[in-house]
C-alpha cells in the first residue's frame, strides 16, 4: 500500500499464530508442538515449484478479497493490519520467496474495543474463497483442498449454502469458539503476554522495569530549568527590564545593578534545584540496581531490576521485595500458597495470603519446567487499582481465569514463605505501585502566588505611571522645553524640524527611561532576600534540638526551602494511621477474669495505683521455657493465679490459646507465629507468656502445651468473625467434652449469655468501661459447654445450610446464632495499640489552632475508628460519628441526606441558632436555672415542632445555664476560627447576661468506606460531601488506595481553596505526599519512600505540632512583616523620584546619585530586613505551643494580603511625600551662614537620601519585637555603613556627588531637617501602634504584657482532651473484632494452609465456616452504684475528676488572661464550673450531652 506504514515480520508472525485450542478443536497438533512449529515458520523454504503455485493461487485469491467490517476502517489498529495485508500482497507480486512449511495458520478475528470477557457480540466475518479468515493448511495439502475447506466454511457462514462435509461439527464449533473469543485478541483495552518468549513480547513495546523519577538530565538541564525559571513572572520582568538598560537612549542606570542580582537568583535557584534531581537520581539508581534472580536460557541468573522485561519468570526469596507485579507460578509452601507484607501499598503490616494456580504447582523450582513454561496470559491495561486484577491463562489447551489473589504486586515483601516463582505482567511505571505514585508537581506558597498578583499590579501601576509622565514629558517639551534647547539639547535622533514629533518621540523614550528609574519599586533582591530568609529558616528547622529523635538519631529536615511560610497557613492535615499515629505495636495491657481487674499496680500501704512507666519492675516469666523477653506485665497477681491452678485463669487463657486462626511454625528452633492482625498475634503471645502455649494445628485439630503438658484438641468447627458478626468461635473436643469457645465485641457477647450473670456482669463491665476509657482496645470471651447429641443435630443442619441454594447467608447466620447463645462470661481482655508518644496531645494542639484533621488510611473501618478514639481525635463528647458505607450511589446519597439532616436539627439548638436561644437569651432577669431539652425520636414525634424527616439526631441534652461561674467564656461562643475571641475581658460582668459554655469538642465527625468514597468523589455526590465533612471536627477515610488519598486531598485544595498538608511514612502514602501543598514524611519502619517525596521530613508526629505551631508560624510571621517594611522601603525611595519628575520638567532625571539608586537595596538597607526575616518572632516557642490560637491569623491570611499591602503603598508614598518636600522647601533657594548656595540638585538629593535611611533605621526599629545581637549589629550597623560607604564613594573612588553630604553635614540646618522630618513620619506609626496596644490588643499583645509583669505562666497550659470516663464508649472496644478481615478459618479447615498432607491428620477434615449476619445491639450501661471493689471505686474519682476537667475545656487560650492579670486555671480554675452545677448524663450508649 503506497504511503502505508510497513508491518514488522513479528507482526505478521502473531497474526499467523493458531490459538492452540481451536486447533485441537478441528484435530490439530496438540500445544506441546507449538513453538517447534513456529520455528519452523521462521525457516525459510527451499524448494520453488510449489512455492511458485501457491504464490500464484494466493494472488489470484487476493485481488478477489473483498474489505469486510466497515465500521473497524476507523480503528488505528485495524489499518495497521490492512497495510500489513497489503505488504504482503506487494511483496508476493514482487516475487519474493514464501514459506511452504506444513503448520497450520489461523488468523484471529480482530474486532476493536472490546474488554476481557466481554459479552458483546462480534459481528461474523465472511471467509473467501482461496484466501479464508481462518485458513488452515495441512503439510503438502493441494491448494485446491484449501479452497474447498475455505469453501465448506464460507458455506458455514452462510445459512443458505448447503453444508456436505464431514468436518461441520468442527467448524462450527471452531466459530463458536472463535466469535466467543476474539473479544481477547488484539483489544486495546487489554494487555498479551507470553512467558519466556521475548521475541513475542517486544512487539508491544512493554515499558521495562526502569524506574525514573528525576527531571533532569546532563545535557536538558540548563535549558529546561531556565525555561522553568523564566516561567516566574518576576524573573521575566526582571529580564525584559535589563534588555531595556542595555538599551543607552533610555537607561539613565548601568545594567549591572539588574544583571547581578538576576544572575545571582538564577543561578542559586539552578543550583537547589540540581541538589534535588541528584537525589532524584542517586535513589532511581539505588532502586533500578537492586538485585533480582531470573530465569535466562534455562538457567537462574542474578540481573538488575531495571533488566527485569514483561515475560520474565522470576524468583523471589524469603523477605525480599517484589520486583514487578508478578503472576505467582509456584511455592515452597502446600497448595501453593506464600504471604507477603503490603506495608508498602496500602501501610498494613499484617501478613495476606496469596495463592497460586493448582495448574502451575507441579512447576516447583525445577528450572528446566519453568523455562519450558510458555503459558499466555491475557489482562487488563496497566491501572492503580490495587484489589482487582482481571485476567485470563492460555496453558496446554486450557483457559485459566486470574485474580487478584494471584498477583504479587511490586513493593510487597514476601514473607515466612522460603521462596515463589512467577511470571512478570507489569513491570516498572505500569505497575500499580508506580500507577498510584502520582505526579510530582511544582508546588508555590500562598505568598508566592499573592506575590505575583501584586507585581502584575504593581506593574500596571507602573505603566500608568510612566505613561503619565510621558504625556507630561511631551507636553512639556512642546510648550517649554523647545526654547531651551541651547542648554538641554535634543538627542539626535529626535525630529527637530516639527516640534510636535520631536516632543511625541521625546515623551516615548521617556516612558521606557521612567519604567527603568520606577524599577526598584519591585527590585530583584526582593526575591533574593526571601530565597535567603527560607534557606536560613531551613537551617533553623533542621537544627531544632526540640525535634531530634534520639532512638533513631535522626533531626528534622526541610527538604525543600520554597515553602517554609506555607507550613504557618495549614487549614487541614492528611495524616497517614499506621506507622504515622500508631507505632503498629499491639500488647496486652489488661484483662478482667471472673469479675476482677488484672493490669493495675497497686502500692499495698496506700492501697493507691502506681503509674506504670519503664522504671517499674515487670514480671520475671523466664521459668517459662516459651517466653517472650520482650513481653511487659506488671501485676504479679495474674501469674500467682495461674500457677495456683485458678480455675477462671485457666479457663481465661485456654480460649486465648485456643479461639483463634494463628498460624505456628518454629524458625532456628524458636517457636514464631503469622497472624493476619497484630491484635490477635497479641493474644496468643499473651497467653504463651503465662504458660498456654499455641504449638501448632492441622485442618483438624490444635494442640497447645499448658504448664508443659501438651493438650490436642479436635478442631470441630471455626466460625469465623467479620465486620457483621462482630465475633469468631471454635467448637472444639477433646475426649468425652465438647466445648464452644467464643471471642468478641462486649455487646455482641453481651447479647448472647445466659441469665444468671448479673453481678458478674456488672462488675465486668465496670472493667470494660474502665478499660475503654483509658483508650484500650476491648475484647469479651465467653464458652459454652455442648452435648454430643446436640452437636450432631446442629452439625447436620449447619450442613443443610450450608448447602442450600436459596437464602443461604440467612440460614447459615440463624444456625450460628443458636449454637452461639446461652454463653458463660469469661472475661474481657484489653489491648493496646500503641500511639506514638504525644499524638493525642499533638491531635488537640492543632485542632484547638483551628487546623482540620483528616485520617486516610488502608486500614479497616474499626480499626481506624478505634485508633481515632485512642488518639482523641474522636472523643465521647462528639453529638454524632457519621459512618458512610454504602455500596451505590443511591445508597451513600441517602446516608450523606439523612446526615444533612441531622446536623441541620444540631445546629438549631446550639448557640447562636434558632428561637430556644434567643427566645431564653432576651430575658436578661432570669433567675439561675439550668434547663435541660432531650432530643430523641419520641420526643420530635410528640413535640409540637414541625415533623423532620428520619433519622432523628444523635444528641440529648441541650443545656443553657445563667449564673456567675461563667463568667470568664465572656458570654459568646469559643471558636478557633473566630479571631475576636480575646478582646473585651468585662464583657457578661453583669449578672443579668447569659452566658454560654461551649465544649468545643462536641460537633460531628464522619468515617467514610473506601468503596463508597468512590461514589462520594463522584461529580453528583462531590458538593453534598464536602458541605457534611467540612462541618465535621474530623474525618477518617478508611479502605481508601494511594490514589484516592491523593483525590480526596486535590478535591479538598480545588473546591475549598484551603491550604493542605500531607504526612504519612510509607510508599502508599506518596501520592498523597504529591499532592498536597506541604508534604511531610515520617522517618518510619516502612522505608523512605514517603521521606524521599515529601517537602519536610520528621521522626514522629508529635513534632509536626512544633513545626507548624513554631516553626510555620514563626516563617509566616517573619515573611509578612518582612513583605511589609520591604514594600514600605522601597515605596518611600522610589515614589521620591515621582514628586521630583514635577520640578525637573518629567525629563526622568533621579532625585538621588545613581550610585545610591544601585546600592541602596543591596548594601544599606539589606541586612535589617534580612535579620528581621530570619529571627523575628512575637512570642517564644513555648508559648506558641501553650497558646495554639496563636497559629488562627494564618489560617485567614490576617498578616499579609491585598489590604496589608495597600496599607504599605500608602505609608510608603505618605513617607516618600513628607521626605521630599520637607528638604525641598528648606533648601529650596536656601543659603548657607557662610553664604554659599545650597540649592542644588546634588545637596537635595544627598540630604534626601540621608533622611531616608536615618527613617529606615527608625522604622525597623519600630518593627522589630524580638531583638538579638545580630539584630542590633545590622540596623546600627547600617546606618554606619552608610555614611562610611557614601565617604569612599565620593571621595576615595570620586563619585560626582562629592562634597555634597558633607557641606550640608556642616550646617544646622541639616540636622533640624532630619529630626523635624523623622519625627514626621516616626510619630504617626507610634501613635497607631499604642492605639491598637491599649484598643484592641491581639493574643501576642496580651501574652507579651504578662510575661513582661512575670505573671505565673498559663496554669493549664497542660489542659488536653482527657479520656472520657463515660461508658457509652463507641468503639473502642472490641477493636480486635474488626482489626482484620475474615480470618485463616477457611484456609485452615479445607488443609490448604497446612504443612502436613491431609492423610496424615489424626481426625477428618471439617467443614469450613460462612460469612453471617449479626444483629447491632446496643447494650445499655450497668447502674453506676454497683461498685464493690476498690479499683472501681477510684476509677468513680476518677472520672468524676475527669467531668470536671472536661468542663473546664470551654474556655479559650485567653480565658485564663484577665484584665487584672490573674490567672483562673489550677486548682481555682478547677472549681469554675461546679459538679453540682454538671447537667445529668444521659444513661445509654447512643445519647450524648451537649453543654451550651
Amino acid at each position: 500500500m503506497i504511503g502505508g506504514r510497513r508491518c514488522s515480520e513479528a507482526a505478521r508472525r502473531l497474526r499467523r499464530r493458531p490459538d492452540t485450542l481451536e486447533l485441537s478443536v478441528l484435530g490439530g497438533q496438540p500445544m506441546e508442538t507449538e513453538l517447534q512449529e513456529e520455528d519452523d515458520e521462521r525457516t525459510p523454504a527451499t524448494g520453488t515449484g510449489n512455492t511458485d503455485v501457491s504464490r500464484t493461487k494466493s494472488t489470484e485469491a487476493t485481488s478477489k478479497r473483498t474489505r469486510w467490517f466497515q465500521f473497524a476502517r476507523s480503528s488505528k489498529n485495524r489499518r495497521k493490519r490492512l497495510h500489513c495485508d497489503d505488504d504482503e500482497e506487494t511483496e508476493d507480486q514482487g516475487g519474493r520467496n514464501s514459506d511452504k512449511d506444513g503448520t497450520r495458520r489461523a488468523c484471529l478475528a480482530q474486532p476493536e474495543g472490546m474488554n476481557i470477557g466481554s459479552s458483546t457480540q462480534t459481528i461474523a466475518t465472511p471467509l473467501m474463497v482461496g484466501d479464508s479468515f481462518y485458513s488452515l493448511a495441512p503439510e503438502g495439502a493441494n491448494p485446491s483442498t484449501n479452497r474447498s475447506v475455505d469453501q465448506e466454511l464460507y458455506k458455514q457462514r452462510d445459512p443458505s449454502v448447503a453444508s456436505e462435509t464431514k468436518s461441520l461439527p468442527s467448524m462450527r464449533r471452531l466459530s463458536q469458539i472463535r466469535r466467543r473469543r476474539s473479544s481477547y485478541y488484539f483489544s486495546e483495552n487489554e494487555r498479551r503476554i507470553r512467558a519466556n518468549d521475548k521475541e513475542f513480547n517486544a512487539q508491544f513495546k512493554y515499558h521495562n522495569n526502569y524506574i525514573k523519577t528525576s527531571k533532569y538530565s546532563l545535557f536538558t538541564f540548563l535549558p529546561f530549568n531556565l525555561l522553568e525559571q523564566f516561567q516566574r513572572l518576576a524573573n521575566f520582568y526582571f529580564l525584559c527590564l535589563l534588555v531595556l538598560q542595555l538599551i543607552p537612549a533610555i537607561s539613565s542606570l548601568t545594567p549591572v545593578t539588574t544583571a547581578i542580582p538576576l544572575i545571582g537568583v538564577l543561578t542559586l535557584t539552578a543550583v537547589k534545584d540540581a541538589y534535588d534531581d541528584i537525589q532524584r537520581h542517586l535513589s532511581d539508581s539505588q532502586v533500578n540496581n537492586r538485585k533480582s534472580k531470573t530465569l535466562r536460557n534455562g538457567k537462574l541468573v542474578e540481573a538488575k531490576w531495571s533488566e527485569v522485561q514483561v515475560g520474565d519468570v522470576i524468583r523471589l526469596d524469603n523477605n525480599q521485595f517484589v520486583a514487578a507485579d508478578t503472576l505467582l507460578l509456584s511455592t515452597s509452601e502446600p497448595n501453593g500458597l506464600c504471604f507477603i507484607e503490603t506495608a508498602e501499598l496500602d501501610g498494613e503490616t499484617n501478613l495476606k495470603a496469596k495463592q497460586c494456580l493448582t495448574e502451575t504447582i507441579e512447576l516447583g523450582d525445577r528450572h528446566d519446567s519453568l523455562w519450558n513454561f510458555n503459558g499466555e496470559i491475557i489482562c487488563e491495561r496497566p491501572n492503580n487499582l490495587l484489589n482487582k486484577f482481571d485476567g485470563t491463562l492460555i496453558w496446554r489447551s486450557q483457559r485459566f481465569a486470574l485474580d487478584n489473589e494471584k498477583i504479587l504486586l511490586r513493593g510487597c515483601v514476601l514473607r515466612n514463605t522460603q521462596w515463589c516463582y512467577g511470571v512478570v505482567v507489569f513491570a516498572g511505571v505500569d505497575t500499580k505501585l508506580m500507577q498510584n505514585s502520582g505526579k510530582t508537581q511544582f508546588k508555590s506558597t500562598g505568598v508566592d502566588r499573592l506575590l505575583n498578583f501584586i507585581i502584575i499590579g504593581i506593574v500596571l501601576f507602573l505603566v500608568s505611571i510612566c505613561a503619565l509622565f510621558a504625556i507630561g514629558c511631551a507636553v512639556w517639551e512642546g510648550l517649554i522645553g523647545q526654547h531651551f534647547q541651547l542648554y538641554l539639547p535634543w538627542e539626535r535622533i529626535i525630529p527637530k524640524d516639527y516640534i510636535p514629533t520631536g516632543a511625541t518621540v521625546i515623551g516615548l523614550l521617556v516612558f521606557f527611561s521612567y519604567a527603568i528609574v520606577l524599577n526598584t519599586v519591585v527590585p530583584i533582591s526582593l526575591y533574593v532576600s526571601v530565597e535567603v530568609i527560607r534557606f536560613v529558616q531551613s537551617f533553623l528547622i533542621n537544627w531544632d534540638e526540640e525535634m531530634y529523635y534520639a532512638t533513631t538519631n535522626t533531626y528534622a529536615k526541610a527538604r525543600t526551602t520554597t515553602l517554609n511560610e506555607e507550613l504557618g497557613q495549614i487549614q487541614y492535615i492528611f495524616s497517614d494511621k499506621t506507622g504515622t499515629l500508631t507505632q503498629n505495636i499491639m500488647t496486652f495491657n489488661k484483662c478482667s477474669i471472673n469479675g476482677r481487674s488484672y493490669g493495675d499496680v497497686i502500692d499495698l500501704r496506700t492501697g493507691e495505683l502506681i503509674e506504670i512507666t519503664e522504671a517499674l519492675q515487670t514480671v520475671d516469666f523466664s521459668a517459662n521455657p516459651h517466653y517472650e523477653s520482650d513481653f511487659r506485665w506488671y501485676d504479679r497477681t495474674l501469674l500467682d493465679a495461674v500457677r495456683s491452678d485458678e480455675e477462671h485463669s485457666h479457663v481465661f487463657f485456654r480460649l486465648l490459646a485456643l479461639c483463634h486462626t494463628v498460624m505456628a511454625e518454629t524458625v532456628d528452633g524458636k517457636l514464631e507465629y503469622q497472624a493476619q492482625s497484630p491484635d490477635e498475634a497479641a493474644l496468643v503471645a499473651a497467653a504463651r507468656n503465662f504458660g498456654f502455649v499455641f504449638r501448632t494445628r492441622t485442618p483438624n485439630s490444635i494442640t497447645i502445651e499448658v504448664m508443659g503438658q501438651l493438650e490436642e484438641y479436635e478442631l470441630l468447627n471455626i466460625l469465623d468473625f467479620n465486620n457483621v458478626r462482630k465475633r469468631m468461635s471454635v467448637i472444639l473436643r477433646r475426649g468425652d467434652s465438647m466445648v464452644l469457645y467464643c471471642k468478641g465485641a462486649d455487646n455482641v457477647i453481651y447479647d448472647r449469655l445466659h441469665s444468671g450473670q448479673e453481678d458478674m456482669k456488672a462488675r465486668t463491665q465496670d472493667h470494660l468501661n474502665k478499660f475503654a476509657g483509658e483508650g484500650l482496645r476491648t475484647l469479651a470471651l465467653a464458652e459454652r459447654r455442648l452435648t454430643e447429641q446436640y452437636y450432631n443435630d446442629w452439625r447436620s443442619r449447619q450442613q443443610e445450610a450450608a448447602l442450600s441454594m436459596d437464602s443461604r447467608e440467612q440460614k447459615l447466620n440463624e444456625i450460628y446464632e443458636e449454637i452461639e447463645s446461652e454463653m458463660q462470661l469469661v472475661g474481657v481482655t484489653a489491648i493496646e495499640d500503641k500511639l506514638q508518644d504525644g499524638v493525642p496531645k499533638s491531635i488537640a494542639n492543632l485542632q484547638n489552632a483551628g487546623i482540620k484533621i483528616w485520617v486516610l488510611t488502608g486500614d479497616k473501618q474499626e480499626t481506624a475508628i478505634n485508633i481515632g478514639y485512642s488518639c482523641q481525635l474522636l472523643t465521647d463528647e462528639l453529638a454524632d460519628v457519621f459512618i458512610v458505607d454504602g455500596n451505590s450511589v443511591e445508597e451513600v446519597e441517602k446516608q450523606l441526606r439523612q446526615f444533612k439532616e441531622s446536623i441541620k436539627i444540631y445546629n438549631r439548638f446550639r448557640p447562636g441558632g434558632f428561637d430556644p436561644f434567643d427566645r431564653l437569651n432576651s430575658d436578661s432577669n432570669m433567675d439561675p436555672l439550668s434547663v435541660t431539652m432531650t432530643q430523641t425520636s419520641a420526643f420530635m414525634q410528640e413535640s409540637n415542632l414541625p415533623p423532620t424527616p428520619p433519622p432523628p439526631p444523635a444528641i440529648s441534652v441541650v443545656t443553657f445555664r445563667w449564673d456567675d461561674k461563667t463568667k470568664d467564656n465572656k458570654g459568646g461562643p469559643d471558636s478557633a476560627e473566630c479571631n475576636d475571641l480575646f478582646g473585651d475581658e468585662k464583657r457578661s460582668e453583669g449578672g443579668g447576661t447569659a452566658s454560654i459554655v461551649v465544649d468545643e469538642s462536641t460537633g460531628f465527625a464522619l468515617v467514610v468506606n473506601g468503596h463508597s468514597l468512590v461514589h462520594c468523589l463522584s461529580p453528583e455526590l462531590e458538593t453534598k460531601f464536602l458541605d457534611i465533612a467540612s462541618q465535621c471536627k474530623a474525618v477518617i477515610c478508611c479502605r481508601v488506595t494511594p490514589l484516592q488519598k491523593a483525590l480526596v486531598v486535590e478535591l479538598i485544595k480545588r473546591a475549598k481553596k484551603a491550604v493542605t498538608l500531607a504526612i504519612g511514612d510509607g510508599a502508599n502514602d506518596v501520592s498523597m505526599i504529591k499532592a498536597a501543598h506541604i508534604g511531610v514524611g515520617i522517618s518510619g519502619q516502612e522505608g523512605l519512600q514517603a521521606v524521599l517525596s515529601s517537602d519536610y521530613s520528621i521522626a514522629q508526629f508529635r513534632y509536626l505540632e512544633r513545626l507548624l505551631l513554631v516553626h510555620g508560624r514563626w516563617s509566616y510571621y517573619r515573611m509578612c512583616k518582612f513583605l511589609r517594611y520591604f514594600f514600605y522601603k522601597n515605596f518611600a525611595f522610589t515614589l521620591c523620584h515621582c514628586w521630583y519628575s514635577l520640578f525637573c520638567g518629567f525629563s526622568a532625571q533621579t532625585v538621588f546619585d545613581p550610585m545610591f539608586i544601585s546600592v541602596y537595596n543591596l548594601f544599606y538597607t539589606s541586612l535589617p530586613v534580612l535579620a528581621l526575616g530570619v529571627f523575628e518572632q512575637d512570642v517564644s516557642d513555648k508559648n506558641s505551643v501553650d497558646f495554639p490560637r496563636l497559629y488562627t491569623p494564618g489560617l485567614k491570611s490576617e498578616l499579609f494580603n491585598i489590604r496589608e499591602f495597600i496599607y504599605s503603598v500608602l505609608h510608603g508614598a505618605f513617607t516618600s511625600l513628607v521626605l521630599f518636600l520637607i528638604p525641598y522647601g528648606v533648601y529650596k533657594d536656601g543659603v548657607s551662614q557662610n553664604g554659599f548656595i545650597v540649592s542644588d540638585h546634588m545637596t537635595l538629593g544627598a540630604v534626601v537620601a540621608t533622611i531616608l535611611i536615618v527613617d529606615n533605621t527608625a522604622q525597623i526599629s519600630l518593627y522589630t519585637s524580638y531583638w538579638t545581637v545580630v539584630n542590633h549589629v545590622t540596623i546600627w550597623g547600617s546606618l554606619v555603613w552608610y555614611f562610611v560607604l557614601d565617604y569612599f564613594y565620593n571621595y576615595v573612588i570620586g563619585g560626582p556627588y562629592v562634597g555634597s553630604l558633607t557641606q550640608a553635614m556642616k550646617d544646622l540646618t541639616f540636622w533640624v531637617t532630619m529630626l523635624i522630618t523623622v519625627m514626621a513620619l516616626v510619630a504617626p506609626v507610634l501613635a497607631y501602634k499604642f492605639y491598637l496596644l491599649d484598643v484592641h490588643p491581639s493574643l501576642s499583645d496580651k501574652i507579651r504584657q504578662r510575661s513582661l509583669k512575670k505573671i505565673h505562666s498559663r496554669a493549664s497550659s497542660n489542659v488536653r482532651r482527657t479520656a472520657s470516663s463515660r461508658r457509652g464508649r463507641r468503639s473502642v472496644r472490641s477493636g480486635y473484632a474488626f482489626a482484620h478481615q475474615e480470618g485463616f478459618g477457611r484456609l485452615i479447615t479445607s488443609g490448604k494452609i497446612m504443612h502436613k498432607l491431609p492423610q496424615d491428620f489424626a481426625f477428618p477434615l471439617g467443614l469450613g465456616t460462612k460469612k453471617t449476619q449479626a444483629l447491632h445491639n446496643n447494650l445499655n450501661s450497668a447502674d453506676g452504684s454497683s461498685k464493690s471493689n476498690n479499683a472501681s471505686g477510684q476509677h468513680m474519682v476518677n472520672n468524676n475528676t475527669n467531668l470536671r476537667q472536661n468542663q473546664n475545656q470551654n474556655h479559650s487560650s485567653m480565658a485564663d488572661i484577665t484584665a487584672d492579670g490573674r490567672g483562673t486555671g489550677g486548682e481555682d480554675g478547677r472549681g469554675s464550673v461546679s459538679t453540682d452545677d454538671m447537667s445529668p448524663r444521659a444513661p445509654c450508649q447512643d445519647l450524648d450531652t451537649i453543654n451550651l
